[in-house]
């Protein structure tokens, strides 16, 4: 697995951290603090820059609107919930939709694709509007460009992921019962075309039972199963 300097950490779930080489650091589905797979050290953060939301579920959400008072990063949603950020009194978001694009802090290009899932969002007058699911393309200047997929079972538009932003590394959910298992992440990897997965969105909780080593025998050596420990950066 080729980061050419860019910094990857895996915070449990969904959760990631890049930090590039200039210093700016970038959150992908934030879920610390209530994440039992997140170490304390890592739920409140010293900096954050940008934030980047997949959908509105709580284990995905998790604590963008905490992270943004206190240090105000740029977020990036689709619209209906940068709509709902702004209603929580936020101010330095930005709505796209499927195929859009945006430029955020450190030369990162991001382009937000579909996924296939729900995208509710709790509170306390019950589950509101989150508008559709996706997944992230971030293309690092300099640097890999890599796939978040969200919470999403394969689907065969992956290819066309593949063919127009060609990833490098893939971010795939394998623990199943909300997301794909390892053999869908497996056909999901060869769809896309990349030379390395990281397995995420497993283990957090028993029902998400899936594991790398599942997703390893899937792979039959088409491509790499790069297991990550959270909280520990790979380079």
């Amino acid at each position: 697995m080729q980061l050419d300097g860019l910094e990857l950490t895996w915070l449990g779930h969904a959760a990631f951290r890049f930090r590039t080489d200039d210093g700016t650091v970038v959150l992908v589905d934030p879920w610390l603090s209530g994440n039992p797979a997140c170490p304390e050290s890592e739920h409140e953060p010293e900096r954050v820059d940008a934030i980047y939301l997949t959908h509105g579920h709580f284990d995905h959400v998790g604590d963008t609107v905490a992270l943004a008072r206190r240090l105000s990063p740029q977020i990036f949603a689709i619209h209906e919930i940068s709509v709902w950020l702004e209603g929580q009194g936020l101010d330095r978001v930005t709505g796209l939709n499927m195929g859009g694009t945006v430029d955020g802090p450190g030369g990162i290009s991001a382009t937000f694709v579909p996924a296939v899932h729900s995208s509710g969002i709790s509170g306390d007058v019950g589950i509101v509007d989150g508008g559709d699911p996706g997944g992230w393309v971030l293309a690092f200047d300099g640097g890999p460009t890599i796939y978040h997929a969200g919470d999403t079972m394969v689907f065969g538009d992956m290819s066309l992921i593949g063919e127009l932003w060609r990833p490098d590394i893939a971010l795939l959910p394998i623990g199943g019962h909300y997301t794909m298992d390892p053999r869908q992440a497996a056909k999901a990897a060869k769809l896309l075309g990349v030379s390395t997965v990281i397995p995420m969105h497993y283990g957090t909780f028993p029902i998400l039972a899936g594991t790398p080593e599942e997703l390893r025998e899937a792979a039959g050596g088409a491509f790499e199963v790069r297991v990550l420990d959270v909280g520990e950066p790979a380079t």
